[in-house]
């Protein structure tokens, strides 16, 4: 043989058995571990598994135990270790399922040995090497075996029962005895197959579950952020109106004064300016939330079909607002209590979009229902209250219920108010919530 021959086949030899060695580390692994893969808990019958399991277990062991020492001939002291072995690796089995099989191959090997003398004797016409209690008893190892761990460790624990059942059957063999090593292994096959089908259904809908869970929450973020960006478009006109208004009296002030003096003339110019750099701010900010792309801003504000430099809404549209919602089929009540007062407009913006929203809601959840509005005007704030009375008709389905509460209790938060939302026992609603005009801490208004 040739020099390069010989290096061809060396390395061929050292690939080989590396293969050979990294598949034995990883049966290794796999198979040779203690670890705990308990069954998981059933929701509504928790222990019923475990106990028909037990139950099993135990009818392998009685089962066993005669047939090994009545129809085997073996001695009632090997043939109760075994029967044990069996019954008992599939109580562990529920635990632990690998060393459960383990136990389960090691007493049907045992018991194989054991018997193989008798066969031709006292054990002649007796099912070997697998009797019909142990291979139960695998049987059920393995399924819970494939139930629990990964497709690789099942098959390999299916590979060396395939491989033991050969080497006793038909490599060692015997005579005058009912052959079930193809049985064993093609039932073996079965049920391995089945646990590995269960065990990726059981895992697929676990995944599915963590994904809706992710996508309600991802869709709940998205609303929040969608909500306060509504809110910020909204109070842009508010801010800008008041630095248009300081700008011009900033511009107007040198006028009213007699001989104003230079100082005065640059802190009140200074004003200005800054007054016109923040409203060009402003106005830029406004730009990337009305649209996604802020050098084509969209003609219409999203979702209200309005200009987005329409004026903002106050209290003084209700009238209007509430007309639009009986003009739709809804029957509303308007009850004004307390001494009417202007409010910030940031206040009356809020409070008129709580009203619209809570009306919307009403004729969307609740058609039919009477709808009755009250505003209450006190020394620290505005309540705005909006209860509706049990619906006459089934609503239709709505994909969106929950985010106008979303909104409001935005606008409620943004202006440190409080609000309740909750159903009445007959079917009605109410949404309450309190608007303060200052910082109630201190005691100011």
């Amino acid at each position: 043989m040739s020099r390069v021959g010989r290096v061809t086949e060396t390395g061929i030899q050292h690939v080989v058995m590396g293969r050979v060695l990294r598949w034995l580390r990883l049966l290794r692994e796999d198979l040779w571990t203690t670890r705990a893969d308990p069954l998981p808990p059933s929701v509504w019958l928790r222990w019923l598994p475990h106990g028909l399991l037990c139950l099993a277990a135990f009818g392998v062991t009685a089962g066993a135990l005669p047939q090994l020492q009545d129809s085997a001939g073996m001695a009632f002291g090997w043939a109760f270790v075994v029967a044990l072995g069996q019954g008992g690796a599939v109580v562990l089995a529920m635990w632990r399922p690998i060393p459960a099989w383990w136990l389960s191959l090691t007493a049907t090997v045992t018991g194989a040995i054991a018997v193989h003398g008798e066969l031709g004797g006292p054990a002649r016409g007796f099912t070997w090497p697998w009797t019909a209690a142990g291979l139960i008893a695998h049987l059920l190892v393995l399924l819970l075996l494939a139930l629990r761990v990964r497709t690789r460790v099942a098959v390999e624990a299916l590979a060396l029962t395939a491989l033991a059942t050969y080497a006793l059957e038909g490599l060692w063999g015997g005579s005058h005895y009912e052959s079930t090593g193809v049985l064993a292994v093609a039932l073996a096959l079965v049920v391995v197959v089945l646990g590995i089908a269960l065990r990726g259904r059981r895992e697929a809908r676990q995944e599915l579950v963590e994904q809706t869970t992710l996508t309600t929450e991802e869709r709940a973020r998205r609303t929040l952020l969608e909500e306060r960006s509504r809110i910020a478009r909204e109070l842009h006109d508010v801010v800008a109106h008041h630095m248009s208004v300081i700008s011009i009296q900033a511009q107007v002030a040198p006028h009213l004064v007699e001989n104003p003096s230079e100082e005065l003339k640059e802190n009140l110019a200074g004003i200005r300016q800054n007054a016109l750099e923040a409203l060009t701010e402003l106005r830029r900010v406004l730009g990337v939330l009305r649209s996604e792309h802020p050098d084509s801003p969209d003609p219409v504000e999203p979702g209200t079909g309005t200009a987005p430099h329409t004026p903002q809404p106050t209290l003084d549209r209700l009238d209007a607002l509430v007309e639009n919602t009986r003009a739709a089929g809804l029957r509303v009540e308007v009850d004004v209590r307390g001494e009417p007062r202007t409010l910030p407009p940031g206040l009356e913006l809020s409070a008129y979009r709580i009203v619209q929203e809570a009306l919307s809601n009403v004729l969307r959840h609740a058609p039919g229902a009477v709808a009755h509005v009250e505003l209450r005007y006190t020394a620290y704030g505005l309540i705005v209250e909006v209860v509706n009375s049990p619906p006459t008709q089934a609503a239709a389905p709505s994909p969106g219920a929950g985010h106008g509460l979303l909104g409001m209790r935005e606008r409620v938060g943004m202006l440190d108010g409080s609000m309740t939302a909750h159903p009445f026992p007959d079917g009605g609603y109410k949404v309450f919530a309190f608007l303060p005009t200052g910082d109630l801490k201190d005691g100011t208004v």
